[in-house]
């Protein structure tokens, strides 16, 4: 198999998936930007807009938006740093983790659609060589970061 068409296979794969998160998760109200954002503030709750901007590799003002959005339908709020008056951190509201779990659940069935044609053994061998191939990619990083 050309190099083409594998990088095609898995860049088609992961838009198709993408295209059927977001219309199931379109039906509840959310986006998949959101999605990520309420995930990420799941993990690092209480960070600030700028470190929250760097995590989901997006520009501080469409962050804003979203937060302003988010905060909006009551599923984050905003509270002053007390270290810095200039800044805000972000908290998830009670209202919001119920969501956080129905778009886990959502994620995962469209994951377990789309391998529905694969059996056992061949999704746990594509998950190893993805991951392999990940660890071989991230090598590849550290020794350019480390010869340029």
């Amino acid at each position: 198999m050309q190099g083409y068409d594998i990088g095609f296979l898995l860049s088609d794969v992961s838009r198709l998936m993408r295209r059927e998160f977001d219309a199931r998760a379109r039906a509840i109200g959310i986006t998949r930007a959101q999605w990520k954002a309420l995930t990420a503030l799941k993990r690092h709750e209480g960070i600030n807009q700028g470190g929250l901007a760097d995590l989901l590799e997006v520009e501080p003002i469409t962050l804003c938006r979203m937060i302003d959005r988010l905060e909006e339908a009551g599923h984050v709020e905003r509270r002053r740093d007390p270290a810095d008056r200039r800044a805000w951190k972000i908290f998830l509201t009670d209202r919001s983790r119920p969501l956080i779990d129905q778009l886990r659940a959502l994620a995962d069935d469209v994951i377990g659609d789309a391998l529905s044609v694969l059996t056992p053994a061949e999704q746990a061998a594509m998950v190893d060589a993805l991951s392999r191939i990940r660890t071989n990619l991230h090598s590849s990083d550290l020794k350019d970061t480390a010869h340029g």
